[in-house]
């Protein structure tokens, strides 16, 4: 089937959930409303929808090739990149300074969603490059921003982020690579990276590769390590090309899925040495990095909503297609299309309501994105900014463990079909999985929750955010319908929950740190858990208002519908892992490690 991107529930979330109208008033966003928002969407769309969906299949059946240190994309990939980068979307929302069209995060994030949704594989190599961009934002020199950024928005230019090493991989401490200073000023760059997502490729004229190395001399750990440009054709002072760089692709992985995204072996100083060029400060290079890594862990999460999305469509079309059985109620006289069954209609709502959940968490935080870098007030700027943070681990953990949840469900709604490639059921199962691993796992996601966004401060933003919760079921009450009563009822006891393990992580992060960590990804799981349930509170409350009006009458009908469904079966969640956490850490630190 084709994809058709989701936009009206992306307005509706951008409208009703992240206020755009109130983006819209912050310096430099002025004319990002919400005619604006539409019609960004809409064309974007219609170029995913035609243009790059219909390669996600050809992708999986045709992957990216390496040859004699050459990677050459699935056919069809480098002329839909020439139309992506035509249209101006690498530069969505970068500064215009750099010729971008400098949007709020807040509907660039749905552009995001909606690319990852249409091709994965694809959409790999614009997010890697948004994030070589922020990062020379941040912290590269006027001039290495002048030299880079622009070819970058243009689409000319791709970047990477090159961090993991054979014998270092979430521990970034164990890094190698090195780099010898030069009388001019640059360095040699010596080093092997694994895992480098578009580290070799024929879509672009050059690779910009922001690489993580050692300074001779530096100090070992995490605090001798630096940031480095190290292009794939070095860049003569007018700005042409010039030699080739002493940086070379000598393998790429064959992986699970992804197949068409070349996951390349870099080998860098194998004749002579690479020519780099320090970003910054040296020994503050992981600093550098993470802003690299923030923006790509958001963007990770946005991937499995996109997944998600185009698994539930491909579900839904073949659950009205597939006919299989009589309906248990009678309803039909004979066979019937097999989404009149109960437990069809139960897996469906169930991939429909953690999709849309988690597109209105992610579409709240990029509002408290654009609010922490544009809010003319500077109090308002740091609430926002420690929201976004919190919501970070949040976006990327939960949003990923769910892609493969409802992924997984597809597979089962297509029945034994599902287990069938040419279906593509299985292609969205086999995606989903590395959306939990790279980019920090979920177990890394759930740890950053705990140290640095919970324990830190003693749970006080955390907390901060039960209470907004709290507001929210007040207005819940007030409603007086059935819907808004029951989800009250649910949201005030996954509330309650969060609020127990929040207690529980705050004490015991330092007093019993095993204890505290032990349960850190069902901490996560349930904190995701509760921040899209709450969203979907909200937007019930919103569908209510429309549908009194009489606005959109369907779609708030079915909006309350999956908000209902959510707070049921999907919020109903969290008392489980409240208890596992609080109660269940000494089942985990009591079987001895040889017994295993």
């Amino acid at each position: 089937m084709t994809f058709k991107a989701p936009v009206k529930d992306m307005l509706f979330a951008m409208a009703h959930l992240a206020q755009l109208d109130q983006i819209a008033q912050m310096p430099g966003f002025e004319d990002a409303n919400l005619e604006t928002a539409q019609a960004v969407l809409e064309e974007c769309a219609r170029l995913n929808e035609e243009v790059i969906a219909p390669l996600n299949w050809e992708g999986d059946k045709n992957p990216s090739w390496w040859q004699d240190g050459a990677v050459r994309t699935t056919p069809g990939f480098a002329d839909a990149f020439r139309q992506y980068a035509e249209g101006g979307w690498q530069g969505l929302q970068h500064p215009a300074e750099f010729g971008g069209q400098g949007l709020p995060k807040t509907i660039g994030a749905a552009c995001t969603e909606m690319l990852n949704a249409a091709n994965l594989s694809f959409a790999l190599c614009p997010l890697l490059t948004d994030g070589a961009i922020e990062a020379l934002l941040t912290a590269g020199s006027d001039a290495q921003k002048a030299t880079y950024i622009p070819p970058m928005i243009e689409g000319r230019w791709t970047g990477t982020m090159n961090l993991t090493e054979p014998q270092a991989g979430s521990d970034l401490s164990l890094v190698r690579t090195r780099a010898e200073p030069q009388p001019d000023g640059t360095y040699k760059i010596f080093g092997t990276k694994i895992f480098i997502t578009y580290g070799e490729h024929d879509m672009a004229e050059n690779i910009v590769h922001l690489v993580l190395a050692r300074v001779t001399g530096a100090p070992e750990g995490v605090k001798g390590i630096s940031l480095f440009i190290v292009p794939k054709f070095l860049v003569n002072p007018d700005g042409s090309l010039g030699a080739r760089n002493d940086v070379h692709c000598v393998s790429i992985e064959h992986k699970l899925g992804i197949k068409a995204s070349p996951t390349c072996v870099l080998q860098y100083g194998d004749h002579g040495g690479a020519i780099g060029y320090l970003v910054g400060e040296e020994n503050r290079g992981l600093e550098y990095m993470f802003i690299m890594m923030n923006a790509a862990r958001y963007a990770v999460g946005l991937q499995g909503i996109g997944l998600s999305e185009r698994a539930y469509q491909k579900a839904v079309q073949y659950a009205r297609d597939r006919v299989q059985s009589r309906p248990v109620d009678g309803s039909v006289a004979g066979p019937a299309p097999i989404i009149h069954h109960p437990d069809v209609r139960r897996m469906l709502m169930t991939m429909r309501a953690l999709t849309e959940g988690c597109r209105a968490m992610a579409t709240v935080a990029a509002a408290a994105y654009d609010a922490a870098h544009h809010h003319p007030d500077e109090s308002v700027r740091r609430q926002n900014q420690a929201f976004y943070e919190f919501m970070v681990p949040l976006v990327k953990g939960y949003s990923t463990e769910i892609s493969h949840e409802v992924t997984s469900l597809g597979v089962q709604v297509h029945g034994g079909m599902g287990f069938v490639e040419e279906t593509g059921a299985a292609q969205h199962y086999r995606d989903a999985k590395i959306l939990t691993i790279y980019e920090g796992t979920t177990a890394i996601q759930a740890n950053d929750l705990v140290g640095r966004k919970t324990a830190r401060d003693g749970g006080t933003t955390a907390l901060a955010i039960a209470r907004q919760i709290q507001a929210t079921e007040a207005a819940l009450a007030a409603s007086g319908s059935d819907a808004a009563r029951a989800v009250q009822v649910r949201l005030q006891a996954a509330r309650e929950a969060y609020e127990q393990v929040v207690a529980f992580i705050a004490a015991q992060a330092k007093a019993n740190p095993v204890a505290a960590y032990a349960g850190s990804v069902p901490y996560l799981m349930l904190a995701g858990n509760l921040m899209a349930g709450w969203q979907m509170a909200r937007a019930l409350l919103v569908a209510e208002r429309e549908l009194a009006a009489g606005r959109d009458v369907a779609f708030m009908q079915a909006k309350i519908a999956t908000a209902r469904f959510y707070a049921d079966h999907i919020l109903t969640r969290c008392g489980g892992w409240r208890d596992s956490i609080v109660a269940g850490h000494d089942a985990i630190a009591d079987m001895a490690l040889d017994t295993y």
